[in-house]
């Protein structure tokens, strides 16, 4: 007999592809009601329809939760959340799960919070306590830390910083990171397998590309992306595997300067809106580098041994490995980066990156306490205070 009943919210491809370890165990276990609802980017045609790849990987999903609107405004994250309380409210109230879990950071994650939090329902949030300075996803972040009962942290560092905002250290788990299971656990493709199913020519030098739109920035997106497009365009000899951005306010005209770039580039660049979780990381593993200002740099690419070109201040603050280059988002600053990345002093010095995010059990670990964990009668907490 099912006796927990377990909702998931997942907004996008990337964070579908880190639940998806502990979605599967949650899915086979017969004392648990696992319901997922997808919403954000997976719904919108224009970022891939990545729910499909929720069926595909045969998941159900109890609803899909329509919020983005059609148009990228200035408006655009605003009327998202405000959509999203209100939908997820009715969800929620049709559903009435005994524990909403949901990781990270996005507006879609936020809005799903807030509807679970007005409703008295306790969160399970995992991938709290960490900070990317550059984006309005730390203040949603630490956001749902607060209305959060439950924490599961990927390092001892982001446990402190949960502490340190106030949460009972006895509901702050170290789970490691869920990407840990995901490239432990999956049996990527072989570099012809990728060159046949994804029609992708390898060359002497290739990099993986994702850039987002910088939320907190003061310059605009448009002119740092700019500047990387400019130094890739000076360096014709490496060959430039695009994914899209994140739906945030500013992507589309990341999404055209790509494709305007590819069109003049036809022999060395190539564009995905979404590979899924396989095909990334099979391409990922065969790079020289992971380029641009996505948390993958920060995580999955290290993971893999692969060294990371990040621009800007989008993410700092994460714990970062000696594989990683910080750069400003100018072109001086880029193409010195470079310069770095092919240098033989730097590439000697990739042997055995150290992984600060744990073994590969993330999952198990947060299956097992999702399941087990008493639940609270209310979701009152005293603010714990730090003895200084």
């Amino acid at each position: 007999m099912k006796n927990r009943k377990i909702c998931i919210i997942t907004g996008s491809r990337a964070e579908y592809g880190l639940l998806k370890p502990l979605i599967h165990i949650l899915n086979i276990d017969s004392e648990i009601d696992l319901k997922i609802v997808a919403t954000g980017m997976h719904l919108d045609k224009k970022f891939g329809l990545t729910f499909k790849d929720i069926e595909n990987d045969g998941f159900h999903i109890y609803r899909k939760c329509d919020i983005l609107p059609k148009t990228n405004s200035q408006s655009f994250v605003h009327e998202s959340i405000g959509k999203g309380i209100i939908k997820f409210s009715d969800i929620f109230l049709e559903m009435k799960p005994d524990i909403v879990v949901v990781l990270g950071d996005r507006f879609e994650i936020f809005a799903a919070s807030i509807a679970a939090y007005f409703l008295k329902i306790p969160i399970a949030h995992i991938h709290g306590g960490e900070t990317t300075e550059g984006a309005f996803d730390e203040g949603i972040r630490h956001s749902i830390t607060k209305m959060s009962h439950f924490h599961f942290v990927a390092a001892e560092e982001y446990k402190n910083r949960v502490i340190q905002l106030g949460e009972d250290p006895a509901r702050v788990f170290m789970s490691g990171a869920l990407f840990v299971d995901t490239i432990k656990n999956t049996k990527l493709l072989s570099r012809n397998e990728i060159e046949k199913t994804m029609n992708i020519n390898f060359k002497e030098k290739n990099i993986l590309l994702t850039y987002h739109p910088v939320t907190l920035a003061n310059n605009s997106s448009q002119n740092s992306f700019k500047a990387l497009l400019s130094v890739l365009n000076e360096r014709a000899d490496i060959n430039i595997i695009f994914t899209g951005p994140n739906a945030d306010p500013g992507s589309d005209i990341i999404l055209k300067m790509i494709k305007d770039f590819i069109k003049k580039n036809k022999n060395r660049s190539v564009f995905f809106t979404s590979m899924g979780h396989l095909k990334y990381l099979s391409c990922l593993q065969f790079v020289d580098a992971m380029v641009g200002n996505s948390s993958s740099g920060i995580t999955e690419a290290p993971a893999l041994s692969i060294p990371t070109i990040n621009i800007g201040d989008r993410q700092k603050g994460r714990i970062q490995t000696p594989s990683i280059i910080n750069c400003e988002p100018t072109l001086s600053s880029i193409n010195s980066a470079f310069e770095l990345l092919y240098s033989t002093k730097f590439q000697s010095n990739l042997v055995d990156i150290f992984n600060p995010y744990g073994g590969g059990e993330a999952g198990k670990k947060i299956a097992n306490k999702l399941k087990d964990i008493k639940l609270p009668k209310n979701i009152k907490k005293t603010f714990f205070d730090l003895k200084i």
